[in-house]
């Protein structure tokens, strides 16, 4: 695949784990009650964001009820609602909203991706799952090296599964790999990571990442990736 629009059409096609693909159908059948007249999307979720970006945000997976129903990345769901206000705030976002694939929103050098493509049961992809829908990271980070300076990481199980990724695509990871912790920055050579507890309705609740602290994290990686 030489772009990134024949790879997020070929993610949308992947049924490769068995649970996942059973549980994304299954929720689009029994939904939620908020969403009953939605025609939710149940396939794999492709990246959001524009070709040439500079900055990347890693996830986990998108939700059951978010994600997997408007077939957007980080879209429908309490986490993408923080995250696209924080975008938004930066000048990342056009718009500080994301209801659907048809909403108007863009992004500016920016693009969303996850370590895993489908809604996984309890928000728990296994590590076997994780490991078998790895190379959908892998290809969209290496369409989108020539432009990317920067990444956001969301929570320790992105950190976890991007990093043997950057290391396989040459990227110098040191050994021992470097450890997650909110606000931390690694360089590898022309990349900046940027550690950023996941904005998940938890984390939100009890204070163990706040507006500021996200805005803090976003706003040094786009400085990186020259948005600023």
């Amino acid at each position: 695949m030489d772009t990134l629009a024949e790879l997020d059409a070929a993610v949308t096609e992947c049924r490769a784990c068995p649970r996942l693909v059973a549980w994304r159908e299954k929720v689009a059948v029994t939904k939620r009650a908020a969403y009953l007249d939605d025609e939710y999307w149940a396939k794999p979720v492709p990246g959001f964001g524009p070709a040439d970006a500079a900055l990347a945000v890693v996830g986990l997976a998108p939700s059951a009820h978010g994600g997997n129903r408007t077939g957007r990345m980080f879209t429908g769901d309490p986490s993408g609602d923080f995250l696209f206000r924080v975008l938004h705030e930066l000048g990342l976002a056009s718009q500080p909203t994301s209801t659907g694939k048809h909403d108007g929103l863009t992004l500016r050098g920016t693009r969303l991706v996850s370590p895993v493509r489908c809604a996984p049961p309890e928000n728990k992809p296994t590590p076997a799952e994780r490991d078998t829908c790895r190379h959908w990271l892998a290809d969209e980070l290496r369409l989108l090296r020539p432009t990317l300076k920067a990444v956001v990481v969301l929570g320790s199980f992105g950190w976890q599964a991007l990093l043997p990724v950057l290391a396989d695509a040459g990227w110098p990871v040191p050994s021992p790999r470097p450890a997650f912790g909110h606000g931390t920055v690694v360089e590898l050579g022309d990349l900046q990571l940027h550690c950023c507890y996941h904005v998940s309705p938890r984390n939100v609740r009890t204070g163990r990442v706040t507006h500021a602290m996200v805005c803090d994290v976003f706003a040094s990686a786009a400085r990186a990736g020259g948005l600023f």
